[in-house]
């Protein structure tokens, strides 16, 4: 079972587009999608929200998850997050194996 937290980043003037480019340029994501156990880790911007960034961040297992908050990069990462002021939702989803939707999807 994998587990895919979406993270809703808000902000000011950009803020949080310039957070997700500072993530990023700096490294600190591409460091974390190096991490073991992580399948995904993506930001998105919301057509009708300019001040917001979403971020979908998915793992193999919780374990993989609770390795990743326990990480050096969690404090770059909140500092950065303190910098640019964001505020944050978060959702979380947990993966289930069926393909009932599969008629839907068009490949």
């Amino acid at each position: 079972m994998s587990i895919t937290v979406n993270l809703y980043y808000t902000g000011q003037n950009g803020c949080a587009k310039a957070f997700a480019r500072e993530m990023e340029e700096s490294g600190i994501a591409g460091r974390i999608r190096a991490e073991k156990g992580n399948l995904r880790y993506d930001y998105f911007v919301p057509v009708n929200d300019e001040e917001t960034v979403l971020l979908i961040d998915s793992w193999e297992s919780q374990e993989a998850l609770d390795l990743h908050h326990e990480s050096p990069m969690m404090k770059e990462l909140a500092a950065l997050r303190e910098k640019y002021d964001l505020h944050m939702k978060a959702e979380r989803y947990e993966s289930v194996e069926d393909e009932s939707d599969d008629r839907f999807i068009r490949k």
